[in-house]
């Protein structure tokens, strides 16, 4: 399953501004901070982030077109704001839910493995 577009433009220019004045503090939330392969300019893109063993894992729920996912893989990597720390991650995988749900620790895997999306990005921390 994937949300509408519509939906993905009215976030990008609605809710995620409002969304970044908290989502590096909250839990399951994250900002991921990622230079544009064009305009070379940084952006911070909130985001539902899940915990793994070396990284963290994050579900596609608009599918893999997506502008900030585009930037990591040009870039091979960014900055994730989790929890008020921030740090470097790299090497952005997109795969199927079903193969990053092992990846996802603890409680959070049984949500994880159960949210209607087909797939996920893992990224390693550096």
């Amino acid at each position: 399953m994937r949300l509408p577009q519509r939906l993905a433009r009215f976030n990008r220019y609605v809710t995620n501004p409002i969304q970044r004045l908290w989502a590096g503090w909250a839990p399951s939330f994250g900002i991921l901070e990622h230079v544009g392969r064009r305009s070379g300019r940084t952006y911070r893109t909130p985001l539902t982030v899940f915990p793994t063993a070396d990284g963290v894992a994050i579900l596609l729920t608009y599918g893999p077109d997506r502008d900030w996912l585009k930037n990591l893989q040009a870039a091979g990597g960014g900055r994730m704001t989790r929890h008020g720390r921030t740090f470097e991650v790299r090497d952005p995988r997109v795969v199927s839910r079903d193969e990053a749900a092992p990846a996802v620790l603890g409680r959070w895997r049984a949500l994880f493995s159960r949210l209607p999306f087909e797939q996920a990005v893992l990224l390693r921390r550096a």
